[in-house]
């Protein structure tokens, strides 16, 4: 069967970090010197205005009726000099630190949970494209980032709550019906069945929701050992034998010997939550395939299905907690599979490319790093 193919998502499951211009060695110390340098010009203008002013007097002969000493003019001058050195030092002095000022007060409000802040560096071009003008890129960034993990947070909250409502209200509708003693046997086991099949919704959801919550606050793999990633991928297969028999899946299989150095308990649960939407997602009299190959630095793992397929909005969206593209397939899963497989892929280091089109179907490759037994 030749299958159609968009062009491939490309994800890697790894922290995404917006690229931001870094600072070069010139620009490191831009600041300092353009302090210095208005300083040394502020106290250069003030000699200026106290010699100008000095002259105008003598030109006026406004000096040679005033019958003071050297001594005198001289701390005169000096004075002066002080004096408009000061102020102009502080207007450059007020000019630099009117943008710190902005920094606390978006700090403050940070802090007091408001993340629609932003500081703006305006005053000057040299003020944008010094350090104030990265820290104020940085603090936008950052802004950005924690307005967007409380949005992600609430979604995620009311996302969690609204699948995990679900089967309880179900369960609960059907418990009330058991209740009703004219129930004939065939409808108390029907019902029966229900409540048994969305408890197992909810243990699952449960159960998915602790393990990507473990996987999340996971920084290291340390539980790795040697195994037969082939022999693994077959008993996987395995586990589904019931459901691809049922739609009459025609199962290709070409799994090359590989030992695979890494965690088997992880790489069970990304094969389990990958066949599983394979499955799922296949129609009738279609096709599966699942193949895995080493090449010189990785490993390929190939999983391919003949079903209902995803278009790009659905590929932008697969790996978000409890998100599901096709809602006719809601009642099979949590959402949480794919958000799964991302997280341990993102642990062990590998990547996932995705390939697919709306009625060709998908093919989720997976690329391991080959990593020695130590």
């Amino acid at each position: 069967m030749i299958q159609k193919e968009s062009a491939p998502l490309s994800l890697k499951p790894v922290v995404r970090i917006r690229k931001r211009m870094e600072p070069d060695h010139k620009r490191r110390y831009r600041v300092s010197l353009w302090t210095t340098g208005f300083a040394f010009l502020g106290l250069l203008t003030s000699d200026v205005i106290c010699a100008a002013v000095i002259l105008f007097l003598y030109f006026k002969g406004v000096l040679s009726s005033l019958d003071m000493a050297p001594g005198v003019w001289m701390l005169l001058t000096l004075l002066c000099s002080t004096l408009f050195g000061a102020l102009l030092t502080y207007f450059y002095t007020h000019m630099f630190l009117r943008p710190l000022k902005q920094f606390t007060e978006a700090t403050q409000k940070v802090a007091d949970g408001d993340f629609s802040v932003r500081v703006k560096v305006n005053d000057s071009r040299f003020l944008r494209r010094s350090e104030l003008g990265v820290l104020a890129d940085s603090f936008n960034h950052m802004t950005d980032e924690l307005a967007a993990t409380e949005m992600f947070r609430k979604d995620f909250i009311s996302n969690f709550s609204h699948e995990f409502k679900t089967p309880i209200i179900s369960i609960r509708g059907f418990a009330r019906q058991l209740a009703h003693e004219e129930l004939t046997r065939e409808q108390q086991l029907e019902f029966a069945r229900i409540i048994e099949e969305e408890s197992e919704i909810l243990a699952g959801m449960s159960a998915n929701v602790l393990l990507l919550t473990k996987l999340e606050n996971q920084e290291i793999v340390t539980e790795k050992t040697s195994f037969s990633l082939d022999e693994q991928l077959r008993r996987c297969m395995l586990m589904f034998e019931e459901q691809w028999s049922a739609l009459n899946l025609s199962i290709d299989m070409e799994l090359d010997e590989i030992q695979c150095y890494s965690s088997e308990e992880m790489l069970s649960h990304v094969w389990v939550n990958l066949i599983s939407n394979a499955v799922k997602f296949s129609r009738k009299d279609g096709a599966l395939y699942v193949g895995c190959t080493a090449e010189s630095d990785k490993i390929i793992v190939r999983i391919r299905d003949s079903g209902i397929g995803m278009n790009r909005e659905t590929l932008s969206h697969i790996f978000d907690k409890f998100y599901q593209g096709d809602s006719s397939h809601t009642g099979a899963g949590n959402g949480l599979g794919l958000a799964i497989v991302y997280r341990i892929l993102c642990l062990l280091g590998g990547e996932i490319q995705v390939e697919s089109d709306p009625g060709f179907g998908s093919t989720f490759t997976v690329f391991l790093p080959i990593e020695g037994d130590g």
